[in-house]
């Protein structure tokens, strides 16, 4: 990294900057407003056609007119955006699940990942291969989740078997509740399309197996690795931990350890990343350093080190974070062997342009920004921070270089990841002062016990030392974030709002950097507009009505938002269960600003009857008593949970509506029923379940 600031315009010694953002321009834009392929193609073709003519002027009317070639140059690579996502979105082929399969039909599908096990199933993820239906055979493509009926039948299932599908397949749905993570979309991003779940007679395994030899070797090395750490370290906590270390698994994470680790700022070490792959590039070199001694080790010596960091980089799952640093890492290798200094800039612009280039959806994927963010924080921000302070002794440079290298990678991540994550970790510094290099050792001596596994004693001795070490960390991490003041959540920033926290610290960057009066100016700007958006959103928080009905399966949960407070109901097992509140309810409340409950458990009002504005509604959990007086009780909505016993058209002669709502705590064949009789007295009737959760503006 150079120890000052990039020259300006950064792009003359980073030129695969100019090219990656055409890129990431046409991907985006093809994704919110997409073309056709044939558009895309008819651009592409004149893009590139109008480039080669150009070639053909003159030297001197090239020179004159270098921006109408930089202009052609960015619509190809526009139009290359483009079309790589839409070849990228399988619900576009023709050959897609999600166009070939209807009910009825059989699917024929791979297996891809082993099983993994779940508090009541097997889940895994399968390729579709063909559909099947009356003795025909159609080519399919694309991705499904397979969950299985926890039996022992179903254990000895293993990547690369075949599987012949007899049960409806399930399209993957969103809750639809307010805020909350859109889980269609990042299965959409996966070709993942649907999800079904079997018991031992919906499907058949065949005998004949579909599998990629190397894909094989790298499961079952990854599946040796898991075992070796769960024999030899002990604890469940801290093998889970170990796993997720060394080879990115996950599946035995303790969920409250990983909230841990992220209040505290320091659930980047769980995550493979570039911290991973530099311990492993330091210990390839020092593996290969004999062969610099030899002339056929010099050409050998790369070859070994790229090779290494891509095996560990695929066993590790592929993540863009670890692919993104592999990429890195092979461009720095080659460099060093062709003696040719790298920067780091083009090499982090030449790396997303090639892993966007092979899925365009990882722009969307928030370990993505993460990872780049970091890196570019670092290389920005990290000398000029470090120079800050002259420390003569070594053992408090080291300590302030941890420090510098700390906050120089927040610089850049604390906006995207309030952004997505709606918190940020007060005491990041202090945790990762001690987690930083101590995770570093854990890694290092958990390669140590992969290399002792033929002798046993020593890795017994190995595995011991990990699980002191990784528990010494567990503690000290859970300490920290127990702590009342170690993190502040509940932070709401908008789109608007990121652009501009960006755009003041760049400026920031710009005038501190070379002392320009205008960079400061912008700098202003970009404050006072973030904080006039914040207004506006804190405005119209103040002015909303809402009614929303929450879909939470088997659940009953009604929210009314009246400016930033929240009127909520419940059924008592869900006001009994928090975590399940937490994930359904709370990104909602965020997204309208409302933190705290005027009162929770039990709307106000009289005998399920409310009103608020001039909207009325009335909440149904059993049969309705007839109204006092035998008179009709208009009202605006009725809610019904929980499985009332009643006809739709008995209810309205009591009680007058036009909008029925039924909840997530219905029977799915009870709401088909109440649907179809709203359907057949031209009465509007609205399935939670079915739709996602019921928003309603209150006048």
């Amino acid at each position: 990294m150079s120890s000052s600031p990039p020259a300006w315009p950064i792009w003359k010694g980073a030129p695969f900057i100019r090219l990656v953002i055409p890129l990431i321009v046409g991907i985006t834009y093809q994704w919110y407003l997409p073309f056709s392929a044939l558009f895309l193609w008819l651009f592409f073709t004149a893009s590139a056609a109008a480039g080669w003519l150009f070639s053909f002027l003159p030297l001197f009317r090239q020179y004159r007119a270098q921006w109408y070639n930089g202009a052609w140059l960015h619509a190809l690579l526009f139009a290359t955006g483009g079309l790589v996502l839409y070849y990228n979105d399988i619900r576009l082929q023709e050959t897609s699940i999600s166009r070939r399969y209807s009910l009825g039909k059989a699917v024929l599908v791979t297996i891809e990942e082993p099983l993994a096990e779940k508090k009541q199933s097997y889940k895994t993820i399968a390729s579709v291969q063909a559909v099947l239906f009356d003795h025909s055979i159609s080519k399919a493509s694309g991705r499904i989740l397979l969950y299985f009926q926890k039996d022992s039948a179903v254990q000895h299932l293993q990547y690369g078997n075949q599987l012949l599908l007899f049960k409806a397949l399930q399209p993957v749905k969103n809750t639809g509740n307010p805020g909350c993570f859109d889980y269609q979309q990042y299965c959409t991003f996966q070709g993942i399309s649907y999800q079904v779940y079997l018991k031992k007679d919906e499907f058949v395994a065949l005998k004949i197996e579909n599998e990629n030899l190397f894909r094989k070797f790298l499961l079952s090395t990854r599946a040796k690795i898991i075992a070796l750490l769960q024999k030899y370290i002990p604890g469940q906590r801290e093998s889970g931990l170990a796993e997720a270390m060394l080879i990115g698994y996950k599946e035995d994470l303790d969920k409250s350890l990983v909230q841990s680790y992220s209040n505290t700022g320091v659930v980047h070490i769980i995550a493979i990343s570039g911290l991973h792959l530099g311990l492993i590039y330091w210990l390839l070199m020092l593996f290969c350093r004999p062969l610099v001694k030899h002339a056929s080790g010099r050409i050998l010596r790369p070859i070994i080190i790229i090779a290494g960091l891509w095996i560990f980089s695929c066993i590790a799952g592929g993540s863009p974070s670890v692919l993104r640093s592999a990429v890195m890492f092979t461009c720095l290798v080659i460099g060093e062997h062709m003696n040719r200094k790298t920067s780091v800039y083009n090499s982090l612009a030449a790396s997303a342009f090639l892993l966007l280039c092979y899925n365009p959806f990882w722009l969307w994927d928030a370990g993505f920004q993460l990872s780049y963010a970091a890196v570019l924080s670092l290389a920005i921000f990290y000398k000029p921070i470090y120079h800050c302070l002259f420390v003569r002794n070594k053992l408090f440079d080291l300590l302030w270089k941890s420090t510098a290298v700390t906050l120089a990678a927040q610089i850049l991540t604390v906006p995207v990841s309030v952004f997505h994550f709606h918190q940020f970790p007060n005491l990041f510094l202090l945790a990762n002062l001690l987690a930083v290099p101590l995770s570093s050792l854990i890694i290092i001596g958990e390669i140590l016990l992969c290399a002792a596994y033929l002798v046993p004693y020593m890795a017994a001795a190995i595995g011991y030392c990990l699980h002191y070490a990784i528990y010494g960390l567990n503690t000290f991490i859970e300490t920290v974030s127990s702590l009342p003041f170690a993190t502040m959540n509940n932070l709401l920033i908008s789109w608007p709002q990121l652009g501009c926290l960006y755009l003041f610290i760049s400026a920031m960057a710009w005038w501190l950097f070379y002392c320009n009066r205008k960079a400061f100016i912008i700098s202003l700007t970009a404050l006072f507009l973030f904080v006039t958006f914040g207004v506006i959103d804190e405005w119209k928080a103040l002015l909303q009505r809402k009614l929303i009905v929450y879909n939470v399966p088997r659940h009953s949960a009604i929210d009314v938002i009246i400016g930033k407070q929240y009127f909520f109901s419940a059924d008592s097992a869900l006001l009994a269960n928090e975590p399940l509140q937490k994930f359904h309810l709370q990104p909602a409340r965020l997204m309208h600003r409302v933190i705290t409950p005027f009162y929770t458990g039990k709307l106000p009002g009289k005998k399920n009857f409310y009103r608020y504005g001039n909207t009325t509604f009335l909440v149904i959990g059993q049969s309705p008593a007839p109204a006092p007086h035998t008179s009709k009780t208009p009202v605006d909505i009725i809610i019904i949970f929980n499985n009332p016993s009643l006809k739709i058209a008995q209810l309205t002669s009591v009680f007058p509506c036009r909008r029925f709502v039924f909840d997530a705590s219905n029977a799915p064949w009870k709401t088909a029923k109440w649907l179809q009789e709203c359907d057949q007295l031209g009465l509007s009737g609205f399935s939670v379940a079915d739709s996602g959760a019921f928003v309603f503006n209150l006048y």
